[in-house]
């Protein structure tokens, strides 16, 4: 069964449901066969992304990493501004990154995304970049604390960690 999480009313309505043609940014899963599909964000190189030696400068990943999150939180029928406007930030608090390969110019990356940990005041995220050969660019984990604005800690939404919940892949990742 494919598995894909879309917004069913307001704002924070979230709700799993299955479907037979889920959207482009959602691929089978490599990494856990009890996950059917994954979300993937594609994102072409640019020359600004690169140094003088023709590879993305490495702080720039950080960067590509958000891009996908935020996206893989749209696909879940909510926004990032959405979740602000309700006091509920994620800032980063830890970021782990392991370089395989050097991603180039003009390679078409494929950015996968996916919960690793929802629990209470901590959602942390997995991501693994391939370039369009398949070959693996790097692996990532960004740890995350669910804060208001004022960067007090607060819980997760629950109905954001009920639909997250069920996508959790655990330790796919070796740091």
């Amino acid at each position: 069964m494919e598995i894909y999480v879309t917004e069913m009313g307001g704002v924070g309505q979230f709700l799993l449901s299955s479907v037979q043609n889920p959207p482009l940014s959602l691929e089978r899963s490599a990494l856990n066969p009890k996950l059917d599909v994954m979300f993937i964000h594609k994102h072409r190189v640019t020359y600004a992304e690169c140094t003088i030696g023709d590879h993305i400068y490495h702080a720039r990943y950080l960067d590509l990493l958000e891009a996908a999150r935020g996206e893989f939180i749209r696909s879940l029928g909510q926004t990032v501004l959405a979740l602000q406007e309700l006091d509920c930030i994620f800032p980063v608090i830890e970021a782990r990154i392991r370089y395989k390969a050097p991603a180039r110019y003009d390679d078409l990356l494929a950015i996968e995304v996916w919960p690793s940990l929802v629990d209470k005041v901590r959602l942390n995220f997995g991501h693994r970049v391939l370039n369009q050969d398949g070959r693996l660019i790097l692996e990532a984990e960004t740890l995350h604390a669910c804060t208001t604005r004022a960067e007090k800690l607060r819980r997760l939404p629950e109905t954001m960690a009920k639909a997250l919940q069920p996508l959790v892949l655990v330790d796919c990742l070796k740091f």
